[in-house]
C-alpha cells in the first residue's frame, strides 16, 4: 500500500482575499464551481471555512464512485484542509498572492492506495484523472472569483 498524490495549480485572476472567501464558501461558491463528477452535494454543518462538514458523491469513473463526508479545517489564513471522515483522503488548498490582483491556487490530494498490481494502476492513473477534475474546478473558480 502506497500513498497516492494528485496535484493541480492555477493562477486565478482575482486578489487573494476574494479567492480565499470564494474557496471557503461551501454554501455558495463551492457548490457552483464543482464539476459534474460531484453529485448529491450537501452542507451538514457550518458552511464557511473551518468547522464545515460537507458531503458529496465523487465519481472518478462510472464504476468508481465514492461517498465522502468531509470536515474542513484551516491551519492558517491561506490554507484549507478537507479530510474525508470515511477514508484516508485529505485535500489541501493553498493560496499564494501572485502579481497585483492575482492568486496562485494549489490543490493537493493524498490517500493510502491499494497494494499490488491494483495499487500500481491506481498510483499511475488516478492522479491524472483527479488532476483533470481539479483543472476544471479551478477554471470554474477563476471565472467565479473574477466575476465577483
Amino acid at each position: 500500500m502506497g500513498q497516492v498524490v494528485a496535484t493541480a495549480e492555477r493562477v486565478v485572476t482575482a486578489p487573494v482575499d476574494r479567492v480565499r472567501s470564494a474557496l471557503a464558501d461551501y454554501e455558495g461558491t463551492r457548490r457552483r464551481v464543482l464539476p459534474e463528477q460531484f453529485s448529491d452535494y450537501r452542507v451538514e454543518a457550518g458552511g464557511q471555512g473551518a468547522g464545515t462538514r460537507v458531503a458529496w458523491r465523487f465519481a472518478a469513473t462510472s464504476k468508481r464512485v465514492r461517498d465522502q463526508l468531509v470536515e474542513v479545517s484551516q491551519p492558517d489564513a491561506d490554507t484549507l484542509v478537507e479530510s474525508d471522515t470515511r477514508s484516508s483522503m485529505v485535500t489541501t488548498w493553498t493560496l499564494h498572492p501572485a502579481d497585483a490582483g492575482l492568486t496562485t491556487v494549489r490543490v493537493r490530494t493524498t490517500w493510502n492506495g491499494a497494494g499490488g498490481i491494483g495499487g500500481f494502476f491506481e498510483r499511475t492513473f488516478a492522479p491524472k484523472g483527479l488532476r483533470r477534475v481539479y483543472d476544471d474546478l479551478l477554471g470554474r473558480l477563476d471565472r467565479e472569483a473574477a466575476a465577483s
